[in-house]
């Protein structure tokens, strides 16, 4: 009993999703249901060899081919896949599938990615990494993107724009109806970074803002742990012009008279996909509980859950500003994250941004995202 007492008093030390919440913006630290974990692990999943031939796993197919399915109702989009093994590599996937689409199309003059200056840091390092130039554009005073700026900065030589919507200020944007319009009459492609997902899921889908490509941090957005660095899946969505160029496998279903059967489809079914991006299908467990949880959920309950996200940070931005913090956009509504500043703070007692992060650990609180985005001074980031 006296072990037992040990670890259990070691366990209690830890800072965990089940003793208290993570404030980090843009990382959407959901609890994780563990139902979704239990489910997952059952004995036909987990012990499933990835060379088992298909017939021996229709159960295991059913479910990434529905949950392909389910991501293409939320966003909107043609396609799905689910091969991306994080965040940033399903950022990749898109602009190589937007690469991709330009070749193809013999319109190589295409060299330029643009990107908002408030943008998470993978966007452009995503874009360079696909052989594309960056060129940044300025945030309005307003937290929009300034359509000025933009359309001084489309032309021939623009492959695309990536955006996140809701941005990293925390704030829904509002042209972005105006945006995808100078986008595609400049002949380049809009990536939505889905790291906000969460914000707007069941609300409003990306594909009817006009996106042609966007990935889904399942491991955030569909409640899948990600603490440590992972693990993670980065799903990707795109519009019916990007369907032949997405990363295989995908899951396809045939259906006859007499059953319903499900297979992978590969390259001999997609031959300009820009190929495969990991191992077999990725993080097949984190897939499955993303399934779990969407199932769980329904239509319905994804709703509330941007309608909770939203409310919460509302309330919490509310608070915050009564008792003084300088809250960076009072005039905008969050989305389910918003900034204060402490610079004010800072200028007439010291205290830093970083000092007040480092209390919150002193005194048992995950601190927020500090000093990012970079547009404000002594910046707070709560989600």
């Amino acid at each position: 009993m006296d072990t037992v007492r040990h670890y259990t008093r070691l366990s209690q030390k830890n800072f965990s999703i089940d003793t208290n919440f993570y404030p980090l913006g843009s990382c959407t630290m959901k609890y994780n249901p563990r139902a979704c974990h239990s489910l997952a692990m059952l004995p036909n999943f987990l012990a499933r060899h990835p060379l088992a031939p298909d017939s021996t796993g229709q159960g295991f197919l059913a479910c990434l081919y529905e949950l392909q399915e389910i991501l293409k109702d939320v966003t909107g989009m043609a396609g799905v896949s689910l091969t991306p093994m994080a965040g940033a590599q399903g950022e990749f996937a898109g602009i190589a599938m937007i690469r991709a689409y330009h070749d193809a199309r013999g319109d190589t003059a295409r060299t330029e990615i643009i990107v908002p200056d408030a943008a998470h840091g993978t966007n452009p390092a995503t874009a360079v990494m696909c052989g594309y130039t960056v060129k940044e554009i300025p945030t309005g005073s307003d937290g929009d993107v300034d359509l000025d700026a933009l359309r001084a900065a489309v032309g021939p030589q623009t492959a695309g724009l990536m955006l996140t919507n809701p941005s990293t200020l925390g704030i829904f944007e509002r042209q972005i109806q105006s945006i995808q319009q100078i986008v595609h009459d400049a002949g380049g492609l809009l990536y939505y970074d889905g790291a906000n997902l969460n914000a707007i899921l069941g609300k409003v889908k990306p594909g009817d803002m006009g996106f042609d490509v966007i990935h889904m941090n399942l491991h955030k957005t569909f409640s899948t742990p990600h603490g440590g660095g992972g693990p993670g899946a980065g799903a990707v969505g795109v519009a019916p012009r990007l369907l032949p160029f997405m990363p295989i496998p995908l899951v396809g279903m045939v259906s006859t008279e007499q059953a319903v059967r499900y297979r992978w489809l590969t390259e001999n079914d997609l031959p300009q996909s820009i190929g495969r991006l990991s191992a077999w299908m990725g993080n097949a467990g984190i897939l499955l509980r993303a399934y779990i949880y969407a199932r769980m959920l329904g239509a319905e309950g994804m709703h509330r859950v941007a309608e909770f996200a939203t409310l919460n940070a509302n309330y919490l931005m509310a608070e915050l500003g009564r008792i003084g913090y300088t809250i960076a956009f009072p005039q905008r509504r969050a989305s389910h994250e918003f900034i204060v500043s402490a610079k004010q703070l800072k200028d007439t007692t010291g205290v830093s941004a970083m000092d007040i992060a480092k209390r919150l650990l002193d005194k048992g609180f995950h601190a927020p995202t500090t000093y990012f985005p970079m547009l404000v001074p002594e910046c707070l980031l709560i989600e």
